[in-house]
């Protein structure tokens, strides 16, 4: 990426030089950052809201592929991934803290471009840059990014509230990014057989995106308040539908049944995952990475959603001995399992 122009040493700048060097763009829009970068801390003033805190780790060879892994996609992912949770706690992110791991041998404009995404991601949903850490990492990549939001105590959603009758919502469509990963891996394997054959993903540019430039939700969280809709249970989905699922069932103490058919599932996704030789519903439920918003609402609510076309009504919740189960396109009810990602077995 970087072997015709110029390379900085980042031993050139130093630890406090490169913060300021990477820093200097990102000002301040957010009456409750009361102090940034710059200081022993940042310090922050909700008021009368709560505050929410969430923290990410992305760590290269475990995460992501620089191989195929854009640096300005990595900075914006990572910042976006993060503030999906806190958008899943139904509440409104406002600040991010950036720490980064990098070898000595990563040039500062490596750097940099991992920062243009940074940067970007702040831009679009409004977030403020108040501090962190840089390090040398004799591991390869590490990015750990924490987000802060804030949301009145009565509007904060968990995971616990699922109700018996409650409707099972997500928004988006599933699968697209775990698809889209197997073509990056593909053509990642043709090309280390042979460099001379360059990659082929003609057609696939929304599942690649989906994979390589995810949208944290927020706009879910807006559309709900506009509604006047408080979900009773909410969680991203991060590890996999089934895995997200069988979160809000385990801590309602509650079932699930959900349909087949209502899964939203894109046609390139489906697509491309029979071409692979994938079972697209599969992908669906334990592929991962759709950082789409799975949600429970009243029934008296529906009225007031079910026009909208980027919610989806999946199932409902039952009482805790029907299981959790998913009835398919032949009505054969199969057990949902946890099959998503494991951050301790993959």
């Amino acid at each position: 990426m970087f072997e015709n122009k110029e390379r900085t040493s980042l031993e050139e700048l130093g630890e406090f030089g490169l913060i300021k060097h990477l820093t200097d763009n990102f000002k301040l829009a957010h009456e409750s950052s009361v102090k940034g970068i710059g200081d022993d801390a940042a310090v922050l003033d909700f008021k009368d809201k709560q505050a929410l805190i969430s923290t990410d780790l992305l760590l290269e060879g475990v995460h992501f592929d620089l191989s195929y892994v854009p640096l300005i996609h990595l900075g914006y992912k990572a910042v976006q991934v993060n503030l999906s949770d806190i958008y899943a706690m139904n509440g409104v992110a406002t600040q991010i803290t950036v720490s980064l791991g990098v070898s000595s041998k990563f040039p500062l404009e490596a750097v940099e471009e991992i920062y243009k995404g940074i940067e970007l991601a702040c831009n679009k949903f409004n977030i403020d840059l108040i501090g962190g850490d840089t390090s040398t990492s004799r591991q390869g990549l590490v990015i750990s990014v924490t987000s802060i939001g804030y949301a009145a105590k009565e509007d904060i959603t968990y995971r616990n509230g699922a109700q018996e009758g409650d409707l099972l919502c997500v928004s988006g469509d599933l699968g697209g990014a775990y698809v889209g990963l197997q073509i990056l891996e593909r053509e990642k394997q043709i090309f280390l057989e042979n460099p001379q054959i360059q990659p082929d993903l003609e057609g696939k540019d929304y599942i690649i995106e989906r994979q390589l430039k995810p949208e944290g939700r927020r706009d879910v969280v807006d559309l709900l308040a506009q509604l006047k809709i408080k979900p009773t249970a909410m969680i991203d989905v991060s590890d996999g539908l089934a895995s997200e699922i069988l979160h809000i069932t385990n801590q309602s103490d509650k079932g699930c049944t959900i349909y087949e058919d209502k899964l939203p599932i894109d046609p390139v996704t489906y697509e491309t995952a029979r071409e692979l030789g994938l079972d697209p519903t599969v992908c669906a439920l334990n592929g991962g990475e759709d950082y789409e918003l799975l949600f429970t609402i009243k029934q008296t609510d529906y009225e007031k959603l079910k026009n909208d076309v980027d919610i989806s009504i999946i199932g409902h919740i039952t009482d805790k001995n029907s299981g959790v189960k998913m009835i398919s396109k032949s009505d054969v009810v199969h057990e949902l399992k946890a099959q998503g990602w494991n951050a301790f077995k993959n």
